[in-house]
């Protein structure tokens, strides 16, 4: 089972670097396997540590692929980093072992402390189509448009029947990557 999250690290240097991430459970550790190369696999190697924030405010994983807003962040309480400041939970992680490989290797991370900061109100069918779209959108350039533009067209029914506005705000971001990649493309083909 795959756990959307928001992931946080900093560089040797402090500075924080946040991003969307699909997190694995297992054994009571958490397993991110990112892409080489990366920001956040640098970041972890170089500190052994990371943060996940876990929030229902899906702006923050539109405005993070889209580049459309910075996030409050607030610094953690076990390990050199940063959380998000208004977010339901969140945990510090410390690496304990790395499982390489030629394209994504595995971070394992231990817990070293959590917390919770709001409830939890309930699932909202728009909130996952948003997260959905969001990673199609983090796939723009792996994926064919008439499968993206399927997808998005099933997501949108979603959107309109439980969007509030958070949701349409993330969703209108996400829609414009994807018609702004689309156009791209159209252009290369024009040239």
């Amino acid at each position: 089972m795959i756990y959307e999250t928001i992931v946080t690290t900093v560089n040797a240097q402090g500075a924080a670097h946040t991003t969307p991430f699909g997190v694995r459970m297992q054994d009571g550790l958490v397993i991110i396997s990112p892409y080489k190369p990366s920001v956040t696999l640098e970041n972890i190697l170089a500190t052994g540590h990371a943060v996940l924030s876990l929030t229902d405010d899906v702006r923050v994983f539109a405005g993070a692929l889209t580049g459309r807003k910075a996030w409050n962040l607030k610094a953690t309480e076990n390990v050199h980093g940063f959380r998000l400041e208004h977010t339901l939970a969140h945990k510090e992680l410390k690496l304990v072992k790395v499982e390489d490989d030629e394209l994504r290797p595995q971070l394992f991370l231990e817990v070293v402390y959590e917390a919770q900061h709001a409830s939890f109100q309930g699932f909202n069918r728009a909130q996952a189509a948003v997260i959905e779209l969001a990673v199609l959108v983090s796939r723009l350039k792996r994926l064919p448009m008439e499968k993206i533009q399927q997808e998005m067209d099933y997501l949108r029914i979603a959107i309109d029947k439980t969007a509030g506005e958070r949701e349409l705000e993330a969703w209108s971001w996400l829609t414009e990557a994807v018609s702004n990649h689309q156009a791209a493309l159209n252009n290369e083909n024009l040239a």
